[in-house]
């Protein structure tokens, strides 16, 4: 499928867009393009492929077990903090 600059220039006066024509036929050629590939993917034998509810397989229950894999880095992470009590960052209050 080939689209013109006139159908760019239209779909761009749908939203609202304003596109110049120089432009228009930039994006006619790109989208074109696009579209060429499109037309190439149907032509393509799927018969024999399962359709799937998701691009990637996920297996049911297939979870991590849940370990501590980092070391504690609470106090070098707070040692530039101006105050610091009990493990907690210390701000000044700013609601009363």
């Amino acid at each position: 499928m080939s689209l013109s600059a006139a159908d760019i220039q239209r779909v761009a006066r749908l939203a609202r867009l304003r596109i110049e024509d120089d432009e228009a036929l930039h994006y006619a050629a790109q989208l074109s393009g696009i579209l060429g590939h499109f037309a190439t993917m149907t032509t393509i034998d799927t018969t024999s492929i399962t359709p799937l509810a998701h691009a990637i397989e996920i297996v049911a229950g297939s979870t991590r077990p849940d370990v501590v894999t980092e070391d504690d880095q609470r106090a070098g992470l707070q040692s530039g903090a101006p105050q610091v009590e009990a493990g907690y960052y210390l701000v000044p209050r700013v609601l009363e």
